[in-house]
């Protein structure tokens, strides 16, 4: 495994050896083989996601049913909801200590935006609350962290390979590039366009090995980039709905975020797999393990 078993969670390592148990006795091939590898990969992309997940429930609920005169005030109870689910999610056993500190970087680079994104009105949050800085709610880093949180924990479920990847000191000016623009272009040109052909360019050639079960499974990088800001893209829809934040053209009531945010969002990826890559550096396709696991039947290679 590319992640291996000592990079696993305690609690991850008993899920892994009673799913190696279970799924030994099952087909290598046809029907319920592939209905395998589907029902194991969202499986595994739902524990990827558990973190921003549960705060996005929190959002949801805190909108449906938190009460609108109560003491505590709903940002500040969204904080605590977002810190305990932190708490749980070390004590639990969810996240290793080694990808706290990538996911506290998140944290921290995410509220440094939100306190710029909100003075020069990109966005905003309701007034209340006195768990804050300035016009920004603690709770919001932690929106930030779950992307992290998903990045980390994808990037060692999935056993995370990549074929041509760029050199990550290169990565990592390209992503202070993009993450320096989303101020700077309030005062000087907006560069997104330059910085995203820039991305193609440097990703353009790279492809993801992953691991599902018995399948290792390729995929363009970029492709994978665009689809996960797609998700997020579908889940700012929410909590936006959920009143965790508004634009503009929401305070009137609730609108579609505008899918210009996509490209934000896909940007917002490069500088998150970036981060990623300072805790698990990218490994290149091992042959031998590609041969073993990469089929999923006998003499089919998937390939996306």
């Amino acid at each position: 495994m590319t992640a291996g078993p000592r990079e696993f969670t305690p609690l991850e390592l008993k899920i892994d050896r009673a799913a190696h148990r279970w799924l030994a006795r099952k087909p290598e091939s046809g029907a319920r083989a592939v209905a395998i590898e589907c029902a194991v990969f969202l499986l595994k992309q739902a524990w990827a996601c558990v973190f921003g997940a549960l705060l996005l429930v929190a959002i949801v609920a805190a909108r449906l049913w938190y009460p609108d005169d109560a003491t505590l005030a709903r940002n500040d109870a969204l904080t605590i909801a977002a810190v305990l689910i932190q708490i749980g999610m070390l004590g639990f056993k969810l996240e290793s200590g080694r990808e706290l500190w990538v996911i506290v970087l998140f944290h921290v680079a995410g509220t440094l935006m939100e306190l710029f994104k909100t003075d020069v009105g990109s966005w905003a949050y309701e007034a209340d609350g006195v768990l804050r800085i300035g016009a920004v709610p603690l709770f919001s880093g932690f929106m930030y962290a779950a992307v992290g949180s998903y990045m980390v924990r994808v990037t060692r479920l999935h056993e995370l390979r990549f074929a041509r990847y760029p050199r990550v000191w290169l990565t990592t000016i390209v992503a202070a590039a993009i993450y320096i623009n989303f101020f700077s272009h309030h005062f000087v040109t907006d560069l997104r366009w330059v910085l995203l052909a820039v991305v193609v360019l440097l990703w353009g050639r790279t492809v993801m090995h992953f691991r599902v079960w018995r399948t290792t499974m390729r995929v363009p990088l970029l492709l994978v980039f665009a689809g996960v800001a797609l998700f997020i893209w579908i889940a700012e829809n929410v909590a936006t709905w959920g009143g965790a934040w508004l634009y503009p053209h929401q305070q009137g009531g609730w609108e579609l975020v505008s899918p210009q945010k996509l490209i934000a969002w896909f940007l917002l990826m490069i500088i998150s797999v970036v981060m990623v890559t300072w805790v698990y550096p990218p490994r290149t396709p091992d042959p031998s393990a590609e041969e073993r696991v990469g089929r999923l039947g006998p003499g089919r290679r998937v390939t996306l």
